[in-house]
């Protein structure tokens, strides 16, 4: 059973994650439902799957600009709770999954309509943040009460930081992007919530 729980200040992602997953969904296609994973390894999965989304390119993603996208492409949330990360993915074809650095991911919410929205619209919403991202080339996760924002653009990844408190007090200028993440997560969550009451 894997816990995922996060600090009061960022109140909008607390009603989203802070539940106890308590099932597993194995055996179930990326393109038709929902996976679950918790990697053995002492290094978990959704470590190296972060790093290679972020070094990878529009182009090894099969992604050019164009008219509804035509600076970003894709955009990966870091939210820290006490002891762990976990990473929101949304990219521009509807691709949106969760990461943590413990022992549990989920992977292929795009195959529901519902996520693969949330998905769309999380992405264009970092779109209108971009002017804002600082261009980065190595990918810490965030320490000390801050969230970080890495938006995949066709130039490069830039990073945006959002503070947590100012998060929960609505006040911090990232909010809206923080408010897609939510949204994705919540997204994911029903689906997923969904999937283990049908086994």
């Amino acid at each position: 059973m894997s816990r995922i729980s996060f600090p009061a200040a960022p109140a909008l992602i607390l009603a989203a994650v802070a539940f106890v997953l308590v099932f597993s969904v194995v055996g179930c296609a990326k393109e038709t439902s929902v996976s679950t994973s918790s990697p053995s390894s002492p290094e978990s999965a959704g470590v190296g799957l972060r790093q290679m989304v972020l070094t990878a390119t529009a182009d090894d993603l099969g992604f050019a600009p164009d008219a509804d996208y035509p600076v970003v492409f894709g955009v990966l949330i870091d939210v820290p709770p006490a002891d762990q990360v976990a990473t929101i993915l949304a990219l521009r074809d509807g691709t949106a999954s969760l990461y943590t650095t413990a022992d549990f991911e989920i992977l292929g919410g795009q195959a529901h309509e519902s996520v693969r929205r949330a998905g769309e619209i999380c992405v264009k919403t970092a779109g209108g943040h971009v002017r804002s991202g600082e261009v980065v080339a190595e990918y810490p996760y965030p320490s000390g009460g801050q969230v970080f924002y890495y938006l995949l653009t066709y130039d490069g990844v830039r990073r945006l930081v959002g503070d947590e408190p100012a998060l929960g007090q609505g006040t911090d200028p990232t909010l809206e992007l923080f408010s897609a993440a939510q949204d994705v997560l919540t997204e994911l969550r029903s689906v997923t919530e969904g999937l283990g009451a049908g086994q």
